[in-house]
């Protein structure tokens, strides 16, 4: 049966929050995740049959709800490629508990060892899964030991992986039941049959390996017991009840010191039902996971959540997509409190996120809405639900005001959960439409884009005349543009990204403005003669007036400073304003009837204009102060960039963790694809902030080639 089929499998019932397990699949790109996503479906749902094609890349969260062993199991796959970790953050917000997805083929990156340490700072419990044992260099025993290097304490093998006379992985061998599961023999995991021989023959094999971890691990786990005697009876030699050793496992699995590794096969399944297991066993339910503070919507403090399906409703959207067949769609965590269709609930939102938009639209973020339809998610098929308690994590249909990370609550008592932890955007790419039709769509679609994806930020330049999309990373750029079409039927394209420059005068310059139009009836008269003369950095603009003899009649002095400032905004050699300079009028001429305001406007212009030449004006560039956070054996390169970039590297700060902060100044103009060469260049470990710092005069043979360019 496809996965489609599955629909008419109904919901599974929940009755408390206690039978709930929310878990979210993290790993890098390419680890497997999707696949054993489908395989705990399948193992898990009658009918459900994964698809024997490779899934492509994911770049959103896939969700399913199962029952699992006497528990209803909600599995979150997150998109492991770095450009989507906002899906990422949204999965770690509705889930209690982690499982690692490791590549035996690849091993660790950078970013899943960086959110393993996240991960461990807030105490969420983690697994370990080992994949990909099929592929031919991949070792089982070299990959744990990798997981525990990089992973640190706690990360020991539960399972090993039992080989058959092909070397194909046919079972796990359970360390502390010391049973073997054989995936080979259709009746059941145990071997009964006739394959008895050979199992044990495996058996054999490893019983030396076998029993050295197995001591190992009864160790480690006891050291963990909360019975303090455990210890000392386990080593003097008493022989300690393995149900006794299984239940502190599972208690220090839940609450985040322990992290069993468990092998999976991706192709065949094998390890499954050990998998599943452990996840109805050990992973805690919502009512023993730390729930996030919150507060009124004017940041009042409000006591903190209870998972209690009688308490005060208190939901977040942790992700908005939109259907053209259905609509807004919206995952929610339910925090506390009891969900149901219909129900009004309050609506508020982190306005702040919306600041640097600059879009209508997000000024309804304190507001009453009805609940649509529940459903029970079983990735894309969505299944009907009555109510959602609180634990569960639901797809609501059709909010209309709410967004991704905004909160649902009683509208007698509204509530707003704090923001989540987001990585700031630091790619800018600038768009435009294809054709007009294209460009009266564009502000609503991307509007509808900003509200789905907290990752996104978008900003319209006054200055360059740009629209900018600032992303994390060149996947995301394609995906929303993939978005803007197939979703809003709105075509754009890429064009090459201005950075907002400024001019300057180096020396001082006279320039003349003669505006003189006579021919006949009412006509123009002025002229006007100044000095421009350079500031310090950052002075602004000043302008003196040192006429004499009333050459420029003093109601049209206000005239020139006007016509003046107006050029400023224009530019006078490349179009970007001009700052840091000091204009003095010192003379000019007038007419008793044909000077005017306009007409001293038009001539202040030009006298500025004429002042200005190559010789005299410079562009002047951002500078930003960057701060990379980078492995330590990535400093020198990154370092050697910054300075290939014309930056100037300050200082640097090695940390214990492993990790060098470095601070440099960098401008603006060099670091507008930073964020995909940094990742290149550090093998994913770097991360990096950008902050405004000041303008710099741009080097003379970049000069030359903005103007040439202009």
């Amino acid at each position: 049966m496809s996965p489609k089929a599955a629909a008419n499998t109904p919901a599974p019932a929940v009755s408390s929050p206690d039978q709930l397990r929310n878990v979210v699949l993290v790993g890098h790109s390419g680890s497997g995740k999707t696949t054993l996503f489908h395989h705990l479906i399948a193992a898990t749902t009658d009918g459900y049959r994964p698809s024997p094609e490779p899934p492509e890349r994911s770049v959103s969260l896939s969700v399913a709800t199962v029952p699992n062993d006497g528990t209803v199991l909600t599995m979150i796959d997150a998109p492991g490629y770095p450009d989507f970790v906002g899906e990422l953050r949204a999965g770690l917000r509705a889930a209690d508990a982690a499982l690692f997805v490791v590549s035996a083929a690849d091993g660790v990156d950078a970013a899943t060892q960086m959110l393993w340490q996240e991960c461990a700072a807030v105490g969420m419990p983690r697994m370990v899964v080992v994949t990909k044992l099929d592929v031919a260099r991949a070792d089982f025993e070299d990959t744990v030991a990798i997981c525990q290097r990089v992973f640190g304490d706690g990360v020991m093998p539960v399972y090993l992986p039992l080989h058959g006379d092909d070397e194909a992985i046919i079972g796990n061998l359970g360390l502390l039941t010391q049973t073997v599961s054989d995936y080979s023999n259709p009746e059941g995991h145990e071997v009964y049959d006739a394959r008895a021989r050979q199992v044990q023959e495996a058996e054999d094999r490893h019983r030396e390996l076998i029993e050295g971890k197995r001591a190992d691990l009864m160790e480690a786990i006891i050291e963990e017991s909360e019975d303090d005697t455990l210890l000392d009876r386990y080593l003097g030699g008493e022989e300690i009840d393995t149900k006794t050793v299984i239940s502190d496992l599972l208690v220090a699995v839940a609450r985040g010191s322990f992290h069993p590794v468990v092998p999976v096969s991706t192709q065949t399944g094998v390890g499954t039902q050990e998998l599943l297991y452990l996840l109805a066993a050990a992973f805690p339910a919502p009512t023993r996971h730390p729930l996030p503070a919150v507060t009124t919507p004017d940041g009042e403090p409000l006591p903190p959540l209870q998972c209690d399906p009688e308490g005060p409703l208190v939901a977040e959207v942790v992700r908005t997509t939109t259907d053209p067949y259905v609509g807004r769609i919206s995952l929610v965590r339910v925090f506390s409190g009891t969900l149901a269709p219909d129900a009004v609930v309050h609506v508020s939102g982190h306005l702040d996120r919306f600041a640097s938009h600059e879009l209508e639209g997000h000024d309804e973020h304190d507001d009453e809405e009805r609940v649509g339809l529940l459903s029970s998610p079983l990735d894309d098929v969505l299944r009907p639900r009555e109510r959602a308690l609180a634990g569960e994590v639901v797809v609501v249909a059709k909010l209309g005001h709410a967004e991704t990370s905004d909160t649902l609550s009683d509208k007698d008592r509204p509530a707003l959960v704090e923001p989540w932890v987001l990585p700031e955007a630091l790619l800018p790419v600038a768009i435009r439409s294809v054709s007009n039709a294209d460009e009266d769509k564009l502000a609503g679609a991307l509007q509808r884009l900003v509200a789905e994806d907290p990752t996104m930020r978008l900003e319209r330049s006054a200055e360059t005349h740009q629209v900018v999309l600032w992303t994390m990373g060149q996947a995301h750029v394609d995906l929303l543009m993939q978005r803007l079409e197939e979703r809003y039927g709105v075509k754009v394209e890429s064009e090459p990204l201005r950075v907002a420059l400024r001019e300057t005068f180096t020396t001082a310059a006279e320039g003349q403005g003669r505006n003189v139009k006579q021919s006949g009836g009412h006509g123009q008269y002025a002229v006007c003669q100044l000095t421009v003369e350079p500031l310090e950095r950052g002075a602004g603009f000043e302008f003196v007036d040192k006429v004499v003899g009333g050459a420029v009649p003093r109601q049209f002095i206000p005239s020139v400073e006007k016509g003046v400032r107006a050029q400023l905004e224009k530019g006078v050699l490349a179009g970007y304003p001009v700052v840091d300079v000091r204009v003095t009028l010192h003379d000019g001429k007038a007419h008793s009837v044909d000077s005017s305001d306009m007409a001293f406007q038009t001539a202040g212009s030009l006298a500025l204009r004429d002042a200005a030449s190559p010789q005299t004006v410079t562009l002047l560039e951002p500078v930003d102060t960057v701060t990379v956070l980078v492995a330590d054996e990535y400093v020198g390169p990154v370092m050697t960039d910054l300075q290939t970039r014309r930056g100037r590297v300050l200082a640097s700060q090695p940390d214990d963790s492993g990790r060098t902060t470095i601070h440099a100044e960098v401008p603006q103009t060099e670091i507008t694809r930073y964020a995909i060469d940094l990742r290149s260049v550090s093998h994913g470990t770097g991360s990096f902030t950008r902050e405004p710092l000041r303008y710099e005069p741009l080097p003379a043979h970049l000069v030359t080639r903005y103007l040439r360019e202009e």
